[in-house]
């Protein structure tokens, strides 16, 4: 193959096609447990965190309740893959070898926010969310409803393997997923 300008194109736009059929076609399951937020910027405060006020009966003056009980940032992070072809496999026509590593990449591209939302899951233990406690703690901080602080748990100990009851009907979902670029995997 003649190796210049127009070629290159054509290489490299092949190689995306196969990157894009694989990553549309590879299944996700974040979503069910995981509200996805756009993010701009280099991190995030979400202040609306926390427990949000019931209805009442509007009687007399409103109750204006602050949303800002607690709050979380989330910094963003950049991810990247990145593979070279040699100017030989190019010359020689030897990119059908390729295909399924582009293949792979979209795959595992599309599937990296999996792992990272799965992965809080399991490190849920450990790891301070909104409130300051461990996502799963026994004495998470909370109002009820006379104003009284009060602490519930979302944790219960046991010698079993660690299994998961979540509530994802809702609109605010128990795990929040941003929707960053992963930078450099597509070709």
């Amino acid at each position: 193959m003649l190796i210049n300008e127009e070629s290159l194109d054509l290489v490299f736009k092949g190689f995306k096609t196969v990157y894009s059929e694989a990553s549309l076609q590879a299944a996700t399951h974040k979503d069910k447990i995981a509200m996805t937020v756009p993010s701009s910027g280099r991190d995030e405060t979400y202040s609306w965190l926390g427990q949000f006020p019931q209805l009442r009966e509007w009687i007399g003056a409103r109750h204006v309740h602050s949303l800002q009980a607690h709050s979380f940032t989330i910094t963003n992070r950049k991810f990247e893959s990145t593979v070279s072809v040699t100017r030989d496999d190019i010359s020689d026509d030897k990119l059908g070898v390729f295909k399924p590593a582009f293949s792979e990449m979209g795959y595992l591209a599309k599937n990296h926010p999996e792992e990272l939302v799965f992965g809080l899951l399991a490190s849920g233990f450990d790891t301070a969310c909104y409130d300051g406690q461990n996502f799963f703690d026994a004495d998470h901080p909370q109002t009820d409803t006379q104003g009284n602080e009060i602490t519930v748990s979302n944790f219960e100990s046991g010698a079993s393997d660690a299994w998961y009851l979540l509530d994802t009907s809702r609109a605010v979902k128990p795990l929040i997923c941003r929707n960053a670029t992963i930078t450099g995997s597509s070709p």
